[in-house]
C-alpha cells in the first residue's frame, strides 16, 4: 500500500517537475552496483527535484545512498537506470567530451578536501582554471577574488599542511567557485570538522549562496546542518527517497520515522520521564496531555497565557524547548490541561485556530 502511493506520488511529482524551472530534475533514478557475488542496491527509482538558486539537502544515514546520489548527478557514478536533467541537459545522454565540458557547470566540495599538498592555496585554486585553459591573467584575477570571498585573501602563498581544517575546507570552496558553477554539490563537506568550524563554514555556504545566487546540494547525516543552511530537505533511507518537503514543514510535521529520528537528535520533543506529572484532577473535569508546536512569529506570542485566560483551565507545562530553524524560530511545549472536557477542547480548537500544531499525546 505504501509503495504504491508512494510510486502514485512520484508519478505525479515528476510531472509537476517537468513543468517547472528546476535547475536539477532526477528521473527514476537507480544505481545497482556488481560485486563477485551479489547485486548491490545504492538507488532505487530516486525522483526528485532541486530549484535554482536554493539550498538542498539530502540527509540519511550512512548507507542509505546519498553519497552515491550526489557523485550520479556529476556523473563521477554512472546510474544503471534513469534521467538526470542540469540546467535542461540530460546529462546523462552525454558522450565524454560533452560531459567534461558540462562539469564546469558542477563544483564539487569533498569531505576530505582533495587538495594538491604540493601546490600553495593559490595553486590549488588555480587548478581547474588550467585544466579549463582559461587565460593566465584572467585566471589569476579570478584566484585573488575568489580568496577574497573565502577569506584567505593572505593565506594565497601557503601550502595546505600549514592549514587548519575549516581554512582547507575554504580552499575547496573556493577551487569548486573556480570555473563560475552553477551548481554547487557538497559531498559532507563539515563532517570532520569541529562544531563551531562547522557553523562558520555553513555561514559562509549561506553568504555564496545569497550572493553568488548559486545553487547548493548538500548530503549529510546531521540535522543540524539541515536546520541552519536548508531551503528543502529530501530524506533518503534504505536506497529510496522517503519525504520531501520545506525544512520548516519537515520539523513541525514529520511524516516518517526516520525523518522523527533525525529531529528528535536536535530538537528533543520527548517527555523526560523525570518529567512526567500525574495531576489531583478535580471531580468531573479531566486532564489532557498535549504537545504543541510553535513556527515563526507565534513562537514569540503570549498564546498560552491567553487560553488559560479565556477558557479559565489549570495548565502544567511539563517539558519545553525554542530553537531557530533556518532563520525561522520553532520550538515546542508539552502540555497538561486541567478542566472540563468540553472546555479542553475549546481550548485546543483556539490554539489551532492561531496557527499552532497541536498532538494528543
Amino acid at each position: 500500500m505504501y509503495l504504491a502511493s508512494l510510486a502514485e506520488h512520484q508519478e505525479a511529482f515528476i510531472f509537476a517537475i517537468k513543468e517547472d524551472g528546476a535547475l536539477i530534475r532526477i528521473e527514476h533514478l537507480t544505481k545497482i552496483y556488481q560485486t563477485p557475488s551479489q547485486q548491490v542496491l545504492a538507488l532505487d527509482d530516486v525522483t526528485l527535484s532541486i530549484e535554482k538558486g536554493e539550498i538542498f539537502g539530502i540527509i540519511g544515514l550512512s548507507g542509505a545512498g546519498k553519497s552515491t546520489l550526489i557523485r550520479c548527478i556529476n556523473m563521477l557514478e554512472k546510474p544503471t537506470k534513469g534521467s538526470i536533467f542540469v540546467d535542461g541537459r540530460e546529462i546523462t545522454a552525454l558522450a565524454k567530451r560533452e560531459l567534461r565540458t558540462e562539469r564546469q557547470k558542477i563544483g564539487m566540495i569533498f569531505q576530505h578536501f582533495n587538495l594538491l599538498s604540493s601546490r600553495t592555496v593559490f595553486d590549488n585554486v588555480l587548478f581547474p582554471l588550467e585544466i579549463a585553459k582559461v587565460p593566465h591573467r584572467q585566471a589569476r584575477a579570478r584566484v585573488y577574488e575568489l580568496l577574497e570571498l573565502v577569506g584567505l585573501s593572505d593565506k594565497a602563498k601557503v601550502y595546505p599542511g600549514q592549514l587548519s581544517g575549516g581554512q582547507k575546507q575554504r580552499v575547496g570552496i573556493a577551487r569548486a567557485l573556480a570555473n563560475n558553477p552553477k551548481v554547487l554539490l557538497s559531498d559532507e563537506a563539515t563532517s570532520a570538522l569541529d562544531p563551531q568550524t562547522t557553523s562558520s563554514i555553513l555561514k559562509l555556504l549561506k553568504d555564496i549562496n545569497r550572493q553568488l545566487n548559486i545553487t547548493i546540494l548538500l548530503i549529510t547525516h546531521d540535522m543540524n546542518v539541515i536546520k541552519q543552511v536548508c531551503d528543502r530537505v529530501a530524506v533518503i533511507d534504505n536506497s529510496r527517497i522517503v519525504e520531501i518537503g520545506d525544512v520548516l514543514s519537515l520539523f513541525s510535521n514529520p511524516s516518517t520515522a526516520i525523518s522523527k529520528s533525525f529531529i528528535n537528535s536536535v530538537v528533543k520533543t520527548d517527555i523526560p520521564e523525570d518529567l512526567i506529572h500525574t495531576a489531583q484532577v478535580p471531580q468531573g473535569q479531566t486532564t489532557r496531555l498535549i504537545r504543541v508546536s510553535f513556527i515563526g512569529s507565534s513562537a514569540g506570542e503570549p498564546i498560552i497565557s491567553s487560553m488559560i485566560k479565556k477558557y479559565g483551565i489549570d495548565v502544567n507545562i511539563l517539558y519545553g524547548n525554542i530553537d531557530r530553524v533556518k532563520d525561522t524560530p520553532f520550538g515546542n511545549l508539552v502540555l497538561e490541561l486541567i478542566g472540563d472536557a468540553g472546555i479542553l477542547d475549546q481550548s485546543m480548537a483556539y490554539l489551532r485556530e492561531r496557527g499552532l500544531e497541536i498532538e494528543v499525546l
